[in-house]
This record gives C-alpha cells, structure tokens and sequence, in this order.
C-alpha cells in the first residue's frame, strides 16, 4: 500500500467516524426526548440504546484504526 492511499483511506475513516459521531450524537437526544415523554415506550429506548451501543463500538474500532500502532 504506497502512501497516498493510506492517506485516503485514513481519510475515508475519518469522515465515517464523524458521520458515525453525529449518529451517536442523534440518538442520544432521541433517547433524551422519549425518556423525557410522560409515558415513555421502553421497547423504543431499549432499541435505541442498543443502536446507540452498536454506534458506539463502531466508532472505537475506527478510532482503534486511524491510531498507529506503537511498538514500546
């Protein structure tokens, strides 16, 4: 792999993970303003938590990714 496409890959990830931030940002006021509702659907925000979870390890195995490697 020569260096420009690293680069572009590292860019590609960059923007994944600031689009996978945004989401995660956006379910947690969906789940805020549910949880906020007189009767709150627990299915809903189980499901949205789930999702936000699923979002979360998404983000840290991209961010895991874009860390080099650093042999101590």
């Amino acid at each position: 792999m020569n260096a420009s496409t690293k680069l572009n890959l590292d860019e590609m990830l960059r923007i994944r993970l600031a689009v996978l931030q945004r989401e995660h940002r956006d379910l947690d006021e969906a789940i805020q303003a549910v949880e906020a509702s007189v009767n709150p659907d627990q299915l809903m925000l189980r499901r949205l938590k789930k999702q936000k979870l699923q979002l979360k390890e998404r983000i840290v195995k991209i961010e895991d990714e874009l860390i080099p490697d650093i042999i101590a």
